[in-house]
């Protein structure tokens, strides 16, 4: 059996095939809090540092090949109700490397204590913040997954309407880019994506908007207007939940005009790119959003 295989086989005994009740937001950040004790350690050169970003706490992580005039803000995926910098460093060091930047990987506030708009004024706060520190937008780029990939689009959104100048590229990994959740892959694939389902979708969406329209632009960026966007790249499983949300966002800013990638990986599930250590596919992934966000923020 592949390794992708076995992966997947271990996600949904562990996710979604026992019968344990459903955990609360707080619950299920207390247990993947004791996944940070276990977390594989970096290599040697990697640098951590505690941040206040314009009110957000967040980690700078950089390596040996970081240039210190290119930037990565990074957004933890997670469903907008749990993630952490932390949870995230086996992936963030890696992606320090593979764009020779520094990554910028931010604790926005997370429903349901804090519903939308929280997330993205965190976001946009600590964008700004990068600005205000003196880094050039010709050399930021804008990165994240799962939620973390819709917040990209919404603060690209959110800038852009505000004035605020763009930074030179985004990379969005399984975005969640309609929380009014249409997509036909919703149905089609939910027997084959072993880490999200319909139901744990909609009671995400259901927290984190706490009332407000599932198609507004700054919440689901499906449905925005995308004039003027930077050059984007979309990294997604065939076999995701979320699959169509790639696709229509995707298909939607080219029809706006904008410059747009889409990398569809064969056969791979949600949230395969933080399996680094185990899969081939996780590391050509990172070395793909690290050639493109080069190229971008010469």
């Amino acid at each position: 059996m592949e390794r992708a295989e076995l992966v997947r086989l271990g996600l949904r005994l562990i996710l979604r095939r026992g019968r344990r009740p459903r955990l609360t937001p707080q619950a299920l950040r207390r247990r993947l809090e004791c996944l940070n004790r276990i977390a594989p350690r970096p290599p040697r050169g990697i640098e951590y540092i505690t941040v206040d970003a314009g009110g957000v706490s967040g980690e700078r992580i950089a390596g040996p090949v970081s240039r210190p005039d290119r930037h990565i803000l990074f957004l933890h995926g997670g469903g907008y109700t749990f993630g952490s910098s932390l949870l995230y460093r086996d992936f963030t060091w890696r992606i320090a490397g593979a764009c020779r930047a520094s990554v910028l990987c931010i604790d926005y506030r997370l429903a349901p204590e804090h519903p939308f708009p929280a997330a993205l004024d965190d976001t946009v706060a600590a964008y700004r913040w990068l600005l205000g520190q003196g880094a050039d937008p010709r050399h930021i780029a804008v990165a994240g997954d799962s939620a973390g990939g819709g917040l990209v689009f919404a603060l690209l959104l959110r800038l852009r309407d505000e004035g605020t100048p763009l930074p030179a590229a985004a990379a969005a990994i399984s975005p969640w880019t309609d929380l009014a959740l249409t997509g036909e892959s919703l149905q089609r694939d939910n027997a084959k994506d072993p880490v999200i389902s319909i139901d744990r979708a909609e009671r995400n969406a259901a927290l984190y908007l706490a009332g407000a329209d599932p198609r507004a632009p700054y919440a689901s960026p499906l449905y925005g207007d995308h004039t003027g966007l930077p050059p984007t790249l979309f990294l997604v499983g065939s076999d995701e939940l979320v699959l169509d949300d790639s696709l229509r966002m995707a298909d939607r800013m080219r029809t706006a005009g904008c410059k747009v990638e889409l990398d569809v990986a064969p056969n791979m599930f949600h949230a395969w790119h933080l399996f680094s250590r185990l899969l081939p596919q996780a590391r050509q992934t990172i070395a793909r959003i690290g050639s493109f966000l080069q190229s971008k923020m010469e």
